[in-house]
């Protein structure tokens, strides 16, 4: 381990076009509440002292990044993206491997949760604090869970309190997560977000407890919902 204090770096892919959103512009770039969705979502970032640094692997050269004004702090960092989101997170990590040190802190966080509350940014680090590997943020499953065939068939219900909807951000060290990043890709496996790839790496990460409102936006009906939940978060 490291002597010295480590560093905290959040990356933020957005190169997306998110095809389950059905629009002709990128999620991210949506209005919502006043802003565009990138700029929720890196504004609350930047809120937090600690991180150095919030790279964000995405088009460079799309237009929209003229209309996100978080991208002008010197602390926002904008690079290539991949073809799927975990190439995305692997460039991001790559852009900063001369700055990083092995045991430094990454936050993997989606550039299409901009409900995330600093609060619960600030319960991830202060929980998974020490962790040699690192942690995520999840929630408690609400609703009955149905195991069901492919072809719709209910087979069993599961037992939800051995489950968790795994949000971001995801902390992770930086050697710890490169590594099982690259090793994945590498075997032709592609991680669904990075807890798998730690998972897959034979490492033990543990679970801090989200909130509710920590909602990703996936489809153009999630857009109202975050509206309405930002105005609640104003009025907390």
């Amino acid at each position: 381990m490291n002597n010295k204090s480590p560093k905290y770096w959040a990356i933020v892919p957005a190169a997306g076009t998110g095809k389950r959103f059905s629009a002709d512009i990128p999620k991210q770039f949506h209005h919502l509440n006043g802003s565009l969705v990138a700029q929720h979502t890196l504004s609350r970032l930047l809120s937090i002292p600690v991180i150095e640094a919030i790279v964000s692997p995405c088009d460079i050269s799309s237009g929209y990044w003229s209309k996100v004004p978080a991208i002008e702090n010197p602390r926002v960092r904008l690079v290539a993206g991949g073809d799927q989101r975990a190439h995305s997170v692997l460039n991001g990590l790559m852009a900063i491997h001369e700055l990083a040190h092995e045991d430094d802190w990454i936050l993997v966080h989606d550039m299409a949760r901009p409900c995330i509350a600093p609060a619960s940014i600030g319960k991830l680090i202060r929980e998974v604090g020490d962790h040699s590997v690192g942690g995520i943020l999840a929630a408690p499953i609400n609703d009955t869970l149905k195991i069901v065939t492919p072809q719709g068939d209910i087979v069993s219900t599961a037992n939800r309190a051995e489950y968790r909807a795994a949000q971001t951000p995801q902390m992770f060290r930086y050697r710890p997560l490169r590594d099982a990043m690259q090793s994945m890709l590498n075997n032709k496996k592609i991680p669904t977000d990075e807890a798998s790839a730690i998972e897959y790496s034979g490492a033990k990460a543990i679970v801090v407890e989200g909130r509710q409102d920590n909602i990703k936006v996936t489809r153009r009906e999630d857009l109202v919902i975050a509206e309405a939940i930002m105005k609640n978060q104003e009025a907390e």
